[in-house]
């Protein structure tokens, strides 16, 4: 089973990240053919990058950052579920990829975004691509955008997916299990 850690991207304490994270891996591990586990960044509690070498030389002097690299590096596979503010991924999101470099390489990945508005998030999933691509990642090329996320939370920290939702994350999970593994460079 490929190993599937679904990232709650946002490190608000009142973020809707972490229940439509919680649905993500519920129907991640009902697909089938991933073992699931789930990730806050919240409760990871990255600083901002503070490593003295670059992360391309995997030499971690902090053991944050040597507990970040152990945890992505164990994952086989990503989705990452995200925010849009202002347009854009969040600072916090970023701080986490740039912390590492060769854990991510080969990796395929999915976006599951979300807004407010109604974009869903598309522009920040969009903005985000280059990034992954760049740090060697493989990202899928269908998403799942969800607008209007504070109608679809309930009061109780629950998330109902709208008409069409599972069908879309079920494309996207099926794209990211039939990607393969790249081997890294030397």
């Amino acid at each position: 089973m490929t190993r599937l850690h679904v990232i709650s991207a946002s490190v608000r304490p009142t973020s809707s990240a972490r229940p439509v994270a919680r649905w993500v891996a519920e129907q991640a591990r009902a697909h089938g053919g991933f073992e699931v586990t789930p990730v806050d960044l919240g409760e990871i509690a990255l600083p901002f990058l503070d490593e003295p070498e670059y992360a391309s030389t995997g030499i971690y002097t902090h053991r944050h950052t040597r507990d970040w690299s152990a945890l992505v590096d164990s994952a086989e596979a990503f989705l990452f579920v995200m925010p849009m503010y202002n347009g854009g991924f969040t600072a916090p999101f970023k701080n986490a990829i740039d912390h590492l470099f060769h854990e991510w390489q080969g990796k395929p990945v999915g976006l599951v975004s979300y807004s407010a508005g109604p974009t869903g998030g598309a522009p920040a999933a969009e903005m985000l691509r280059p990034v992954l691509t760049r740090v060697g990642m493989l990202p899928a090329q269908r998403t799942l955008a969800l607008p209007g996320i504070h109608e679809l939370l309930d009061g109780a920290g629950g998330f109902r997916a709208p008409e069409g939702a599972a069908g879309a994350l079920a494309g996207v999970l099926d794209e990211v299990a039939s990607s393969r593994r790249r081997p890294v460079a030397a």
